[in-house]
């Protein structure tokens, strides 16, 4: 029996290593194709002739989907099994990448959507493969692709514009390349795919029923709280630089921040991956980072002098408070089909909420004719924010709420 257990031993630990590559391949994938819009959106409307309004609905566009198709993920994995489900995803991803880059009319609308879906897969489904595959490691291993996942984001951020200038292709090609990132996922996954599609789809979820997390106050906490989060993330990704320069800081300067934020938000999300597992919940950490975000906009509103301090606080907290709000859902479910039950309604109605916030935020300055007022009305969600963490981050499970 010990000469079994000990060559059992390094196959687990193959399988382990073979898991965790590929939560990493599936996460630099979950940003970049999207994020690397921004950059090059200039280009796109020049070529194309859109309207702002057409070019802000073209951005939003990702997040609309988001919201949208998050709640039909987990049905999805339920029907393909959540290794096919994860795959396909991918495979819609590539094909979205591809479609959207052509030179086309209209195939830029008809990719990006197709983006946007496969992303909202992939971001409601990889939750629940670390809650089946790592399920005493959620929040390490959380926090390890959701470093990965901002990384490469920053990473195509740089990369984008210099790809548009150096190519005949222009921003096209500066888009389609993030395929190979899809298809290089697909190939890796493929082997462990082919060996679950002879037989039933496996599954190690216990045999019990467990309450949906819409009708659970504990589910409505944890996407209360995802949503908020969303909300400081994509406010200081929308409005940063912008805030900065009507203050009269350079472009330049603006931009150096923002890489600083998103540098310094991958080493957040990995100490926080870290931190998340020692003590006996999360209330503590949840409120921390919350309150990190609470004082980045209280501050840019009262002492905007020191805007490079509240970048840095803000970079702690979103780093932090996305890698919090991903565990959740792992850590208040009894299973993995309910943790992706939970994933799709905390991101549908986070990203929703994610969406609506610069949106918001916008408002209130045209309202006021400055940006006193939304980052005051910003910092006083950021301290709903701390009271949702905290109720979120007890140690509890939707099973028993």
């Amino acid at each position: 029996m010990k000469g079994t257990a000990t060559a059992l031993k390094p196959e687990r630990t193959a399988r382990f290593g073979f898991a965790f590559i590929g939560v990493l391949l599936i996460a630099v994938n979950l940003r970049v194709s999207f994020v690397s819009v921004g950059p090059v959106l200039a280009n796109i409307s020049d070529d194309l002739e859109l309207t702002s309004a057409a070019a802000g609905f073209l951005t939003g566009l990702p997040l609309i989907a988001f919201a949208v198709f998050s709640p039909v993920a987990p049905g999805f994995a339920a029907r393909l099994g959540l290794d096919r489900a994860l795959w396909f995803s991918l495979l819609i991803l590539a094909s979205g990448i591809v479609l959207r880059s052509l030179p086309v009319p209209g195939s830029i609308w008809a990719g990006t959507p197709m983006i946007g879906l496969a992303i909202a897969f992939l971001n409601v489904l990889l939750p629940s493969l670390v809650k089946r595959d790592f399920p005493a490691k959620v929040s390490q291993v959380t926090g390890s692709y959701t470093a990965t996942q901002a990384a490469f984001a920053a990473i195509g951020a740089a990369v984008v514009v210099p790809v548009a200038q150096t190519s005949t292709a222009g921003w096209r090609l500066a888009l389609g390349i993030w395929v190979g990132l899809a298809l290089i996922a697909m190939a890796v996954l493929l082997p462990w795919l082919r060996r679950t599609a002879s037989g039933p789809v496996p599954t190690t979820a216990p045999a019990i029923a467990y309450r949906s997390p819409w009708a659970s106050a504990l589910g409505w906490q944890v996407t209360l709280f995802m949503g908020l989060q969303s909300i400081a993330f994509y406010i200081l990704m929308a409005w940063l630089p912008t805030i900065e320069q009507s203050r009269g800081v350079p472009a330049s300067t603006a931009g150096f921040h923002l890489s600083i934020f998103l540098l310094v938000s991958v080493f957040a999300s990995l100490a926080t991956g870290g931190l998340l597992h020692r003590g006996s919940d999360q209330r503590l950490v949840s409120f921390g980072s919350s309150a990190l975000t609470f004082a980045t906009f209280l501050g840019l509103a009262v002492a905007p002098d020191h805007t490079l301090v509240w970048v840095l606080f803000g970079a702690l907290g979103c780093g932090s408070l996305i890698v919090i709000a991903l565990s959740l859902f792992s850590l208040r479910t009894v299973n993995y089909p309910q943790a992706a039950a939970l994933s799709g309604m905390a991101q549908s109605v986070g990203y929703g909420l994610g969406a609506a916030g610069p949106v918001m935020f916008g408002g209130l300055r045209d309202l006021s004719g400055g940006w006193t007022l939304p980052l005051l009305v910003t910092a006083g969600i950021m301290a709903l924010l701390a009271v949702t963490g905290v109720l979120a981050g007890r140690d509890r499970v939707i099973a028993g709420d």
